[in-house]
């Protein structure tokens, strides 16, 4: 389900990020024209800089005024507008659900899912701001559930925040099924922005390395809640998935409290590690941060915005 309607961002906040760009370091921009600029060789319209003629440089591109004063062969190089292929993947499993409607902690500031929409939302207009191709994928199940775009333009973003606000979780996602599969279906390769909880019993890393294997630079924004982090539980209780439904029975003592902890800070490690390995840029969140912080602070530090 979704928290009631309402507005993602206001005047001030879409101004503020239109002043933002996503940076892929290792996949290329394709021809059509954006606003981002990346040296190229070819044709263009803006000098960038010089470098030493090699055999076979088209002789057309040698600057004769800086050969005849240095008597040295100098080719220009020019700046290219480009676009690049954004991919925002949200996972809408259950457990993206919370806290729950029935929870105190209950707001939209703190619901994993509307914070991810916010997230999800704020980087596509981002992206259509610079002219990039933008495409946004609801993760359900084995697959895509529903998907926006693909689009370019800054005109496209309040179709793009009707569709995002009308979004809704449900079920289970296997991630690695899912990613696979948009490996295989999600069109021109470019930066995937995965943003999940992670709690997939299958996994991850198989998806991952799929989307890698065909040409796709990720980054992976890791939601968890504050009472997931350090959960306000004691004595005894049934545990039940919210997902599967599936209950245990647990006592919840100052032992269990730890083990829970350790076991946590191990898996959320883990997964830090393995994305560094893997070149996946990697970026832990609690939805009682602000998200403009984590769009303005520490995808900055993760060099995935500028």
């Amino acid at each position: 389900m979704t928290m009631p309607a309402e507005r993602l961002f206001d005047e001030s906040t879409l101004r503020k990020l239109e002043q933002l760009s996503l940076i892929a370091h290792k996949v290329r921009a394709g021809v059509m024209k954006g606003e981002r600029r990346s040296v190229r060789r070819g044709t263009s319209i803006e000098f960038a800089d010089y470098r030493d003629y090699t055999h076979g440089d088209d002789l057309r591109r040698l600057d004769w005024n800086v050969y005849a004063r240095l008597e040295r062969p100098f080719i220009k190089l020019l700046e290219e507008e480009e676009d690049l292929a954004v991919h925002i993947l949200l996972d809408a499993s259950e457990s993206m659900n919370w806290p729950p409607a029935t929870s105190p902690a209950r707001s939209s500031e703190a619901h994993k899912f509307r914070y991810g929409q916010r997230l999800a939302a704020a980087l596509a207009h981002i992206a259509l701001s610079t002219g990039d191709r933008v495409t946004l994928a609801l993760l359900s199940g084995d697959g895509v559930a529903e998907r926006w775009g693909p689009s370019r333009g800054r005109g496209q973003t309040l179709r793009l925040l009707g569709w995002v606000e009308g979004l809704q979780t449900g079920g289970t996602t296997d991630l690695n099924a899912a990613l696979r599969d948009y490996a295989l279906r999600g069109g021109r390769p470019g930066l995937a922005l995965l943003i999940s909880d992670m709690f997939s019993p299958n996994g991850y890393r198989q998806g991952l390395n799929a989307l890698q294997g065909r040409g796709y630079e990720v980054a992976m924004i890791h939601i968890l809640s504050p009472d997931e982090v350090s959960p306000p539980l004691a004595g005894d209780l049934r545990l039940i998935d919210s997902e599967t439904g599936a209950g245990q029975d647990v006592t919840v003592d100052g032992a269990m409290r730890d083990l829970y902890l350790r076991r946590l800070r191990e898996w959320r490690d883990g997964m830090a590690a393995y994305c560094l390995n893997r070149d996946v840029h990697y970026v832990a969140v609690e939805t009682g941060t602000p998200w403009e912080s984590v769009i303005l602070y520490a995808l900055r530090r993760a060099g995935v915005v500028r």
